[in-house]
């Protein structure tokens, strides 16, 4: 399972094969951060219906990254479906640094315009029933986030 990574929610965990053939340096810094408990506690900032789930700032505004230096875009041409994990940007296509969104449904408009870098196997139900609003009222927060080499540790 070296290229997973596990997100624990309140219900249960979430399990994500990491894309490194798409998205190298993404998944590398998703997997950095992860590994460090940057996401443990954050909130789903972004949650709308029938789209997405945004999560990973730290402010929970949705304005908010890592220290880390924003990342090149790694655009391709994978379909987003249900379950696509994405990086989250400015208008600049340069700009992602901690920011993901989970899909809910087939979002091709995506394609080509966020960097794909995993797809949730196990555990979508647990994304499906995450508070909706933009923010949400209570949101709910990932409890921890671990690569999967280092999920016990």
């Amino acid at each position: 399972m070296d290229n997973h990574l596990y997100m624990d929610l309140e219900g249960g965990r979430v399990v994500i094969q990491l894309r490194p053939d798409l998205a190298p340096k993404h998944v590398e810094r998703i997997t950095t951060l992860a590994a460090e408990g940057f996401y443990d506690g954050i909130v789903f900032h972004r949650v709308i219906d029938d789209f997405m789930a945004q999560t990973g700032d730290p402010t929970g505004t949705g304005r908010g990254g890592s220290d880390l230096p924003d990342l090149p875009a790694e655009f391709s041409k994978e379909p987003y479906l249900r379950g696509t994990l994405g990086m989250a940007r400015t208008r600049d296509p340069d700009s992602a640094n901690s920011q993901f969104f989970i899909t809910f449904v087939p979002t091709p408009f995506l394609e080509g315009q966020y960097t794909v870098w995993g797809q949730v196997i196990e555990g979508m139900e647990l994304v499906d029933a995450l508070a909706r609003g933009e923010p949400p009222r209570n949101p709910d927060k990932i409890v921890r986030m671990r690569p999967a080499a280092d999920a016990d540790a």
